[in-house]
């Protein structure tokens, strides 16, 4: 029928529209129809639950032979060599200006740190994993020669609404995940402040894909909200990727299905009320149109169906499809 071939993807199309206008961007129709089916849902923590601009709270020095500037300076000059959300946020945090020429042997590796040399001293910057003997607990530790010198506490705030958008997950029955590569205490603290249902902390990049691949079941369909490069080969893998497209990096905006325009967490849950409201539309037109078919199918069987109805069957019944369809514009435009 001309009702079900104009009606269903004109839906698809609306719904992708007014998921635009909300400042959703899908890309496609398959990745709308499958947001209403999610049942878990990963998010990455940096950067998505929180604003992944960092502020420094305090900094512990363990060698007196260096002045708190003189930490500063060493970590700075390293980290104006690096792409990282937290190296962004100190330098803008400290806001001076920088001279890295002296920095060599500059080295990243990833979800660790940076590490580099300035005249003949080797510096590491990152994680516990990255510095020896760095048991304290912080967020980053820098590492002279061997040594553990100092320890930087960091501040990233969790984001507006990012609560709420796990309170209405959890009332859908979508089980929520998050994935960090921060230390125990750090996850926890977040992960228990939102009431997420699992968290998994101290990760690599490649224990996110690894880990995916475990709670992946045949049934399951699986959406990730992540923003950093890190984030790419998950976005991509997962059944629907969801990026941030303010703070997220080009990478994992490329890789995802779905990208939230204006890094508000809220969002997801509107785009998953557009994607269930296209869906209940598409099958009211579906009943609708096929019904209206059979009935005036049955009815010619009996002599009694006339030419009008054959044509109300065809293209009035379109026009009743398609205005039932622009209902999804004046839900959501509101």
């Amino acid at each position: 029928p001309c009702a079900i071939a104009i009606s269903v993807p004109l839906s698809y199309f609306t719904g992708i529209g007014v998921a635009s206008k909300n400042g959703i961007l899908v890309k496609g129709s398959n990745y709308l129809d499958n947001l209403s089916r999610i049942n878990k849902i990963i998010f990455d923590k940096t950067g998505t639950l929180t604003n992944g601009r960092f502020d420094v709270k305090e900094i512990k020095i363990y060698d007196k032979k260096y002045k708190e500037e003189d930490i500063i300076e060493i970590l700075l000059k390293g980290e104006s060599l690096s792409n990282h959300p937290i190296a962004k946020s100190l330098i803008g945090f400290f806001n001076r200006k920088i001279d890295s020429k002296d920095v060599k042997e500059y080295s990243e590796l990833t979800g660790k740190g940076i590490k580099y040399k300035i005249g003949d001293k080797s510096i590491k910057v990152g994680t516990v994993k990255m510095c020896d003997n760095c048991n304290m607990e912080a967020n980053l530790h820098l590492n002279i020669d061997g040594k553990h010198v100092a320890s930087i506490i960091i501040d990233d705030g969790i984001k507006r609404n990012a609560k709420e958008l796990i309170s209405s997950l959890r009332s859908k029955g979508i089980k929520t995940y998050m994935f960090t590569g921060d230390k125990k205490d750090v996850a926890l603290e977040i992960g228990n402040k939102l009431n997420i249902d699992y968290i998994k902390y101290e990760m690599l990049p490649d224990d996110k894909y690894k880990e995916y691949e475990k709670i992946k079941n045949q049934d399951d369909i699986i959406a990730f909200v992540g923003d950093g490069i890190n984030d790419a080969p998950i976005l991509k893998r997962a059944d629907i990727g969801i990026s941030m497209g303010m703070v997220g990096s080009s990478s994992a905006i490329e890789a995802s299905d779905i990208v939230i325009m204006t890094d508000d967490l809220e969002k997801i849950d509107r785009g998953i009320e557009i994607s269930k409201y296209t869906n209940k539309i598409i099958k009211q037109n579906l009943i609708f149109a096929v019904s209206v078919k059979i009935i005036i199918l049955c009815l010619s069987v009996f002599g009694i169906a006339t030419m009008w109805s054959a044509v109300f069957a065809d293209t009035g019944v379109t026009l009743i499809t398609i205005l039932n369809t622009l209902k999804i514009i004046k839900k959501f435009n509101k």
